[in-house]
């Protein structure tokens, strides 16, 4: 059994979904938190990202890709989630006018959100510089 778990967590993108789920947790309760309190869905939104992309970069960068000391991978990573807030608040914007509320708007999103931040990263951020995490 534990041979398995550690053939399943070999996977770079098995870490990623497992490490997503945590960073998800942390980025949604901080934006459902910022909500409850009041502030406008964009500003819950930038609230949410700008804290999460700190606690992201080390837990995705050490967890799954193996790294989180470079100063110019930072910047890419707060670039691809720049990025990603953009098309998530304009995408919050999208189903709001359909009938959504923020607190439904923001979790529809999380899924397609993420598969396009761990494309970014695996693509742009972290090739350079990857390397398979031992477990």
């Amino acid at each position: 059994m534990i041979n398995l778990i550690k053939k399943i967590l070999s996977y770079r993108y098995i870490r990623f979904l497992l490490v997503g789920f945590m960073n998800t947790v942390f980025g949604y309760g901080l934006y459902a938190f910022f909500i409850f309190i009041g502030l406008h869905y964009s500003v819950a939104a930038l609230l949410g990202t700008v804290l999460g992309v700190l606690f992201n970069f080390q837990t995705i960068g050490r967890l799954v890709f193996g790294r989180s000391d470079s100063k110019f991978v930072f910047l890419r990573f707060v670039a691809v989630y720049a990025l990603g807030y953009v098309l998530n608040v304009a995408l919050i914007y999208v189903l709001k006018q359909v009938g959504f509320n923020d607190y439904l708007a923001g979790a529809v999103l999380i899924l397609p959100v993420a598969t396009l931040i761990y494309f970014l990263n695996s693509k742009f951020v972290f090739k350079l510089v990857a390397i398979e995490v031992k477990i």
